[in-house]
């Protein structure tokens, strides 16, 4: 990126109330068959403009072909049965119901990419794509098959890696591998899910992000949020092997979030995508909280290297939230910007 501090989403925007419920997370389709496949992609210049309105620099689709970040993309796969459900706990946080897997896991064709053509052919803009990395994925299922973690997220780390490869040649800029999990099983993801994710950007030569955040504004999440006392320091547990590791961006969560800051220095050297809107909330920040986060984040990030950032997704929000979120974004990273250029 040429452009100092180059704003950008975690994720997820609001859907359009046509296409699915508004400020429901997961919501079902409105639309089936052909109306759906063009309802998509009306959505996604929706989201286009808006993001392109309120400033953001790296714009993406804002997830509007997908009902869900992690089982829209599974539902493609072969050796995943969705009428065989279990439950299981997500993230040791709160219950689902999960489809399982029975046999080999398989891509048979690509599942985002003419998304990602049709979002390359509305914007020069750089773009990026949000992929669920391995250890989320395999969080999100019931495995009858593997019946081992490891074995099972190694598969979809190659599998994700022909997914990217054909993202990649469809003209994305940064591809992001959403990895909550990182966040919860520390063990694991020093053991191999940091080994996994390199699997998958394996040969890449666009960039490559990892987004680790505490999870969407759900009360799953903020009760989870509760419990972890008056320091969030998960990311200390990860970020020194994610320092040595090939991933070229690592996107976490920081305004309104009781991470100290200063676990940055962990990663100095790395792009940082810096959350600096709050999507728990509906409260607007203003420019200048946006400018604050992204000043303490300057202490321990190079400023070629930061990246302002939602803290998550905004899918829960209504769309003038998000889209006043989005603008705060923008106007605090140029106050930023400016005093930069003039130093």
């Amino acid at each position: 990126m040429k452009t100092l501090l180059p704003t950008s989403t975690a994720g997820s925007l609001p859907k359009p109330s046509w296409l699915a419920e508004p400020e429901v997370l997961w919501s079902p389709w409105k639309l089936e068959g052909e109306a759906l496949v063009s309802g998509k992609h009306d959505a996604l210049r929706v989201s286009l403009q808006e993001q392109e309105f309120s400033g953001v620099d790296i714009v993406s689709d804002g997830e509007q072909t997908r009902q869900h970040f992690v089982t829209t993309f599974i539902e493609h796969l072969d050796g995943v049965d969705f009428e065989k459900r279990e439950t299981v706990r997500i993230r040791n946080r709160y219950d689902a119901s999960v489809p399982t897997v029975v046999g080999p896991v398989s891509r048979q064709k690509s599942v985002f990419v003419e998304d990602a053509k049709f979002l390359r052919s509305q914007t020069d803009k750089p773009i990026k794509w949000a992929l669920p990395g391995p250890m989320t994925m395999i969080d999100t299922l019931y495995d009858a098959h593997y019946q081992s973690r490891e074995k099972l997220a190694w598969e979809f780390a190659k599998i994700l890696n022909q997914e990217a490869k054909e993202l990649e040649a469809a003209g994305v800029d940064i591809i992001q591998f959403d990895e909550p999990a990182f966040n919860v099983f520390f063990e694991e993801v020093n053991a191999w899910g940091i080994a996994c994710l390199e699997r998958a950007i394996e040969g890449l030569k666009c960039e490559t992000a990892v987004h680790i955040c505490y999870g969407y504004g759900i009360k799953a999440n903020t009760d989870w949020k509760k419990t972890l006392g008056s320091e969030w320091r998960q990311y200390e547990e990860v970020f020194p092997k994610l320092k040595q590791s090939n991933i070229d961006i690592i996107s976490l969560e920081c305004h309104n979030s009781r991470v100290p800051i200063e676990l940055l220095e962990l990663v100095r050297g790395k792009k940082i995508m810096v959350g600096a809107i709050d999507v728990a909330t509906n409260t607007i920040e203003t420019p200048e909280e946006v400018a604050d986060t992204l000043r303490k984040a300057l202490k321990y990030v190079d400023a070629d290297k930061l990246y302002p950032c939602t803290n998550c997704g905004l899918a829960p929000l209504s769309r003038s939230v998000a889209r006043d979120k989005l603008s705060a974004l923008s106007a605090g990273a140029e106050i930023v910007r400016k005093e930069l250029l003039t130093q």
